[in-house]
């Protein structure tokens, strides 16, 4: 089968997790991210976003596609992404954010009043955005209140982005900022895909590789039913059919070394 090699792996290729040019069925989501960081970081007024939503929902890849989009508008601004998984511990968002804007390190309180004082002194917007932020719960939740207070003082400069798979991380752990309305951050959830979403994330992948389809119509649709059914988690969907090519590719090739040689016995 000449070339039946480079089909499996292109296929396999498209349904890498990697971020698509085009995201199905979020764009209101995007919209909302656009617009916030429009008001916010090009309009000069420091505020938070927290964006929630299940693993594989969307909420990384939309915001990587927005800060893409928007780059010549955000020139001007300062912006930080860290994930937290990155971090030892969770006070270790201090002296990383620190650093980004190039500050002397100092630990604890020092540090942080450092930071602060920076943050509310003259000079360009700082956009921060915190991905995986469920891991800056710590006791007492000193942590992520620090960081949620920031864009509320006086003269702020700073407009934080925090995303997390816990959709209900403000009620327990930002319970008192959500209290006070006026400045509390502003909520975006991302929904679990459903299996019609699923099935056009998977089919829209597969159509990029040309030829005859390595899974057909039935399987994709099986796989976004299960899927959806469980978490409506599209890396496990592509996960789920990246694996099914592999599985088909072992068989095609070990039925390929079993086949005589022409001219064989």
């Amino acid at each position: 089968l000449p070339g039946t090699g480079t089909c499996y792996q292109q296929v396999k290729r498209v349904l890498h997790a990697a971020v698509p040019d085009r995201l199905h069925a979020r764009e209101r989501e995007t919209g909302i991210i656009r617009q916030f960081l429009r008001d916010h970081v090009c309009g000069r007024q420091p505020g938070s976003l927290y964006i929630s939503g299940a693993p594989g929902t969307g909420k990384t890849a939309c915001l990587s596609h927005v800060l893409l989009d928007c780059k010549d508008e955000l020139a001007r601004s300062k912006t930080i992404v860290l994930n937290c998984m990155s971090l030892s511990s969770p006070q270790g968002v201090f002296p990383a954010v620190a650093q980004q804007l190039g500050l002397p390190a100092a630990a604890g309180r020092e540090g942080v009043r450092r930071l602060e004082k920076q943050l509310t002194a003259q000079g360009p917007m700082v956009l921060l955005v915190l991905d995986e932020l469920d891991q800056l719960e710590s006791k007492g939740q000193d942590v992520l209140y620090t960081l949620f207070e920031w864009p509320r003082l006086p003269g702020s400069r700073l407009v934080l982005v925090g995303l997390a798979n816990a959709l209900d991380l403000t009620d327990r752990s930002l319970a008192r900022l959500g209290a006070r309305l006026a400045g509390g951050p502003r909520l975006l959830h991302f929904p679990p895909y459903t299996r019609e979403q699923l099935a056009i994330i998977l089919q829209e992948r597969l159509g990029q590789v040309a030829g005859d389809p390595v899974l057909d119509a039935a399987a994709v649709q099986f796989c976004a039913r299960k899927v959806s059914a469980v978490s409506g988690d599209a890396r496990k969907a592509l996960d789920i059919c990246r694996r099914a090519v592999e599985v088909v590719e072992l068989e095609v090739r070990s039925q390929t070394l079993l086949k005589p040689l022409p001219g064989g016995e």
